[in-house]
């Protein structure tokens, strides 16, 4: 009876940790938010960085979470190749990881 309680407590432990996984790489990073995105972008389609001073301004205006948080996404490979001129902009504003 303890082997099967522990093998039903691995599964569901495995099914919870893969599902957070999966949810990771399905868009829910704040670098796809436009709410938080917008104020970096010249164009609705979020398409068209704005110039590097604008885009100091606004990485500057944001709270310092947002910011480290939006750090720490784009050093994520996949999520950096996917941002990857808004990712080399946050570094070349000192937020290299």
């Amino acid at each position: 009876m303890n082997i099967k309680m522990l093998c039903m407590g691995a599964m569901a432990l495995t099914m919870m940790s893969g599902a957070a996984l999966a949810g990771s790489s399905t868009g829910t990073s704040a670098l796809d938010d436009p709410a938080k995105m917008t104020p970096f972008f010249t164009d609705a389609e979020m398409k068209t960085m704005k110039p590097a001073e604008e885009f100091r301004v606004a990485w500057l205006a944001m709270k310092e979470e947002d910011r480290a948080g939006m750090t720490k996404e784009c050093g994520d490979e996949a999520i950096a190749k996917e941002h990857d001129e808004f990712c080399k902009m946050t570094k070349q504003l000192g937020g290299a990881n």
